[in-house]
């Protein structure tokens, strides 16, 4: 029997939990994400709602350029406790009714729900019934994608939004994906798409009738791994991994500085942020500091410990420690952030963990 993958997509969630907090807000455009200052705000959009994409405006987006496309919109600031207890909440429930689960971002995860019904006519009305009970408990909406596998499960989910529910059969595969774009497929991004475009590639049909051999010839192995997926071949398993992976905060400038007291006073805040984050429930073993100058030219440096820490105090240490030489530069800094990285869940004897 195939299996049966749902992927489950919250609708422009950062924008619907802020509509549903602010009912004053519905039926308005809502961008979150930084204070665009009228048209002079630094840094970008991290969500819209549907609204909101109606006037050109999507995630990425520099807020300033939102703000023009759309300077009646509600622009509010990024919430993110709030969101992240919104989203345990909604995971929880899908958990609760998978076989295997893996949730792959604050508002997406994969079902494995093989063993809970016998075919794609009961894994619709499946779906139906999570979509009722996130909406019951949360009042939000969701898309699903439902498929035999990770990948077509993933771009079912974005063929009908906002609340959608797309079931695509096994036997339905290669039609559902031959009229879309390449980029659809995982790994094929716009320069990608661009050099497809040039052998005649610009649909997935196209791309599954195209001869592997000169795949492999123009893009390597990853030729094999598009023609596979181009067939609709995804054999990988829907398995729970810990979602958190790094903590960071980054802060833009209101204008390009050089002032080192400064950059040193918001780098102190930003790890102070960074720390109340992981406060007794992480420790990490990697500091990373990242830089952008005002012409957008962008490094990074990291450097990892021996051992496991959790005091504020090597944040602080490390970062400073790290950023020091790039304050040497001519160019004014435009960007600054810190992340730590490596994490161990829970306070630990550092002694224990310590690398031999």
């Amino acid at each position: 029997m195939a299996r049966i993958i749902l992927h489950v997509d919250l609708d422009a969630f950062f924008a619907a939990v802020e509509e549903r907090q602010h009912p004053e807000y519905q039926g308005k455009p809502i961008i979150v994400g930084a204070n665009p200052k009228e048209g002079k705000g630094r840094g970008v959009v991290s969500t819209a709602n549907y609204i909101a994409r109606q006037y050109g405006i999507h995630s990425g987006m520099p807020i300033s350029k939102a703000w023009k496309k759309c300077p009646n919109g509600i622009f509010l600031p990024v919430n993110m406790p709030l969101y992240e207890k919104v989203s345990k909440s909604i995971m929880d429930i899908l958990r609760a009714h998978a076989d295997k689960f893996e949730q792959v971002s604050i508002d997406e995860a994969f079902l494995d729900i093989s063993k809970r019904v016998q075919d794609f006519d009961q894994a619709r009305a499946f779906a139906i019934l999570l979509k009722e009970k996130i909406y019951e408990k949360e009042g939000l909406t969701c898309s699903i994608g439902i498929g035999p596998n990770k990948l077509i499960a993933k771009i079912a989910s974005d063929f009908q939004k906002p609340d959608g529910l797309t079931v695509v059969k096994p036997e339905e595969v290669k039609d559902f994906l031959a009229p879309l774009d390449v980029q659809k497929i995982w790994g094929i991004g716009p320069k990608t798409a661009e050099k497809m475009a040039k052998l005649g590639i610009k649909t997935i049909g196209e791309l599954a009738k195209y001869p592997v051999e000169k795949l492999i010839k123009e893009f390597g192995k990853l030729g094999y791994e598009f023609h596979k997926m181009a067939q609709g071949i995804d054999e990988s398993e829907v398995e729970e991994r810990q979602i958190i992976k790094s903590v960071g905060r980054e802060h833009t400038f209101e204008s390009d500085t050089k002032d080192e007291e400064l950059i040193y006073n918001v780098l102190s805040e930003l790890t102070e942020e960074v720390w109340k984050e992981i406060k007794n429930q992480f420790c990490f073993r990697t500091v990373t500091v990242k830089i952008r100058y005002a012409d957008f030219e962008t490094h990074t440096h990291a450097k990892t410990l021996p051992s496991y820490t959790d005091k504020k105090e090597d944040i602080i240490t490390i970062s400073k420690e790290l950023i020091k030489p790039f304050l040497r530069s001519e160019k004014a800094i435009r960007l600054i952030g810190v992340r730590v990285s490596n994490l161990l869940q829970g306070k630990v004897t550092l002694k224990k963990f310590k690398e031999k």
